[in-house]
């Protein structure tokens, strides 16, 4: 079979490729292969399990492919482009401390925002390079190009032939790239490393980076979110809300957010335009850790969920169990409040653990809308969007209109739609449609409950944080 593309999603828990039709994106093979745990891998690893599913029968007829990869991770290598180190991953909280001193460094949140976009926290590359600088100063002198794990991923597939690259998506994700005028900020990279350093050079869109060894053409991927963003279509004035171990909601428009408050990155996306996102660090996880809790199934716990009323009888679960990205609360600690002796009740607990998590996300896309302009209509998908309780609850949280995707490689599948356009060279993605499963209007009732848990979390979010 011919006329196919390949998509890879290497994340952070495991590494999946899908073989697609280029003319209308048929998954027609597919494989995925675990990662290692932990919040600092070798990058070889991700390689690897790499080639422990790609064999030469998976991606028989592949003409392109591209790499969707998580983003942030620092990958530093030496100047012979040998690791330094492993590489330290998004979900690592160790730069924390640094992230607050480059803020301050540069004159504060609003200097950033207005530098590139975003406001430094501690996942994104650019408070990594001033945590090695801090923790391990002969690593840091080492040091002399930094890649995001596509990139490296992308450079190891073209087998080193040509120098490495990215994509403005990805490369937004370091807070050294500004993505308006399309140039890395050395100034920033000077700032947090102590020196500078070789990066890799920006892709067009839609351009070739190479080729394999076999001769399958390599378009320029892009970052995790960025991807998921082209195998959801994500059109202007709806939102992609995506439920996994982490939460994250993004929308596209064509200028660039600068939230000097740090809630809304302003990412670029993989087209040419923008792609404002906010991240929780706290989702499917705080679902099993209530399944724990309760002695049940997580099943029983979306049952449960769905047993109790909107609003679980006035209890309020703010979710950050594992500190806190958005609003950026490193250190923060989960609460539950509002306990009474009627309320206390396991139905109520699983459903304030389900309206916590998506309220988190909520606030997010709040926020995101005083920037980008109204959302009408979500896309929530992910792993934990497949539980019947998150489906059917996120209506009376977030008040909008809510279609819900079956289980899907949305990055790899936006990274092999990429492939595709690349593929085709007409600057255009293709028309590959969305499997839906379920999609619902939200009722009076549910903006109303909406409305009120929103009052209600706000509320406790500044009376224990603020």
């Amino acid at each position: 079979m011919k006329n196919l593309v390949a998509g890879v999603d290497s994340s952070t828990q495991s590494v999946k490729i899908v073989v697609c039709r280029a003319s209308d994106g048929e998954v027609v093979r597919e494989a995925r292969a675990s990662h290692p745990d932990g919040t600092q891998v070798d990058p070889a690893a991700w390689w690897e399990a790499y080639h422990r599913i790609a064999t030469d029968e998976l991606l028989d007829g592949v003409e392109a492919i591209a790499v969707g990869g998580q983003q942030h991770g620092m990958v530093a290598l030496d100047e012979n482009g040998e690791s330094v180190r492993d590489a330290v991953l998004w979900n690592d909280n160790g730069a924390a401390p640094d992230a607050l001193d480059l803020i301050k460094e540069l004159g504060g949140p609003k200097a950033w925002a207005d530098a590139v976009g975003t406001v430094p926290v501690a996942s994104v590359t650019v408070s990594k390079l001033r945590w090695l600088q801090r923790v391990e100063p002969e690593n840091a002198a080492r040091t002399a190009s930094v890649l995001l794990p596509h990139d490296w991923l992308s450079w190891q597939l073209g087998g080193h032939t040509e120098a490495p690259a990215t994509d403005r998506g990805d490369a937004s994700g370091t807070l050294y790239f500004d993505a308006t005028n399309n140039t890395y900020r050395d100034d920033l990279v000077r700032l947090a490393l102590g020196h500078d350093l070789t990066l890799p050079r920006v892709a067009e869109p839609y351009e070739f980076i190479g080729e394999t060894p076999t001769g399958v053409k390599i378009a320029p991927g892009t970052g995790d979110n960025m991807a998921a963003a082209l195998g959801l279509n994500l059109q202007p004035g709806e939102a992609v809300v995506s439920l996994g171990t982490s939460g994250t909601a993004y929308t596209r428009t064509s200028e660039q957010t600068h939230d000097a408050v740090g809630t809304v990155c302003g990412f670029a996306d993989a087209t040419g335009g923008f792609l404002p996102l906010v991240c929780t660090l706290n989702g499917a996880r705080n679902l099993v850790r209530t399944a724990e809790l309760l002695g049940v199934s997580l099943e029983a716990v979306s049952d449960l969920a769905l047993s109790a009323d909107p609003g679980a009888g006035g209890l309020t679960f703010l979710p950050y169990l594992a500190g806190e990205r958005t609003p950026p609360l490193p250190e923060a600690t989960g609460s539950l409040s509002g306990l009474t002796l009627d309320n206390m009740t396991p139905a109520n607990l699983a459903r304030a653990s389900v309206e916590g998590v998506l309220w988190s996300l909520a606030y997010g896309v709040q926020v995101m809308q005083e920037l980008t302009g109204p959302i009408k209509r979500l896309t929530l998908t992910g792993g934990a969007a497949q539980s019947p309780a998150v489906q059917r609850i996120a209506a009376s949280v977030f008040g909008l209109p809510i279609a819900v995707t079956h289980a899907y490689e949305s990055v790899a599948v936006g990274a092999a739609r990429q492939a595709a356009a690349t593929l085709a060279q007409d600057q255009q993605l293709p028309d590959w449609p969305v499997p839906y499963s379920v999609e619902t209007e939200p009722t009076e009732a549910d903006r109303t409950a909406a409305a009120e848990i929103s009052e209600r979390y706000l509320a406790a979010l500044n009376r224990e944080h603020r």
